[in-house]
């Protein structure tokens, strides 16, 4: 693409039912085609919003899972070529064995590109979900460069800086934050990690939350563009129901490293004294 194109891109915040992947397919699709209407080039959808999140056990979470073949890529591809556009969304994913992963796809109107797998796994999730070891995908798209990661990834910066260095223009990440004690003036700490993310890496970021309440747990509803500046294009939300955050991109913004006149994001870095065999190598 012409990076100077803008570029629009949505988060869709949803509140999925857990197990109904019927009404789950509905409310995603009318989110998309709404998104689609007003531009959106980039959809992102919540962490498992094909399924829900809260499962009881592992046995629950198997009744709900889906090949990569199944009913909700099919669904998101179609949708991806009708419209076309780039889809990114989460999903519980059946794999072999009786396992199941926290999953993530990026698909376009040439189908599906990029399968993650969520690599950090966040309380309960680890006694449900295997854990993915593959890094986060960065896909050349239509639309620019994107990567995906899900939720919990965001929290470790090593993580985030792997698809930076790949040249990731937008960072796509479906999350389900769950709600926790703050001070009444401070924003919700996981959306200021994406915030400081955006800053350090110079990369926008797209963290698409869900709204309602599941089994008790209720959630921070703080889906939020970022700008590489660390800034919020829009969002967060905060708010109950369901909201379609848009906000239009320069990629040219990303894929400028330099802060100063002498100073390079990538290039100042000084990975031989960061430790030896680590990630930042």
């Amino acid at each position: 693409m012409n990076a100077s194109r803008n570029l629009k891109v949505a988060c869709c915040q949803l509140a999925p039912k857990i197990g109904d992947l019927a009404h789950n397919h509905r409310i995603v699709e009318r989110a998309i085609r709404a998104a689609a209407l007003q531009g959106a080039r980039v959809v992102v959808l919540p962490e498992l919003v094909q399924s829900g999140y809260v499962f009881h056990d592992l046995a629950e979470a198997q009744a709900s899972a889906e090949a990569v073949d199944g009913p909700t890529l099919q669904l998101w591809q179609a949708l991806a070529r009708e419209l076309d556009i780039v889809i990114v969304g989460g999903f519980c994913e059946r794999l072999d064995d009786q396992r199941v992963a926290n999953s993530a796809a990026l698909v376009d109107a040439t189908g599906l590109r990029a399968l993650y797998r969520k690599a950090h796994l966040w309380d309960a999730e680890n006694a449900i979900f295997t854990t993915g070891n593959e890094p986060p995908p960065v896909v050349e798209t239509a639309f620019g460069r994107i990567g995906v990661m899900i939720c919990y990834d965001l929290e470790f910066p090593e993580w985030v800086r792997l698809p930076a260095l790949a040249g990731a223009d937008l960072l796509c990440a479906p999350v389900n934050w769950p709600d926790g004690p703050r001070p009444p003036i401070e924003r919700p700490a996981e959306v200021v990690r994406v915030q400081a993310n955006a800053a350090v890496n110079r990369l926008f970021i797209a963290a698409c939350d869900r709204h309602g309440s599941e089994r008790g747990v209720n959630w921070v509803q703080g889906s939020v563009i970022v700008d590489p500046d660390g800034y919020p294009l829009a969002g967060p939300a905060e708010e109950g129901g369901e909201q379609i955050l848009i906000a239009t991109l320069n990629l040219d913004e990303a894929r400028n490293k330099r802060i100063s006149q002498h100073n390079h994001l990538h290039e100042d870095r000084r990975p031989e004294l960061y430790g030896a065999g680590g990630l930042l190598e």
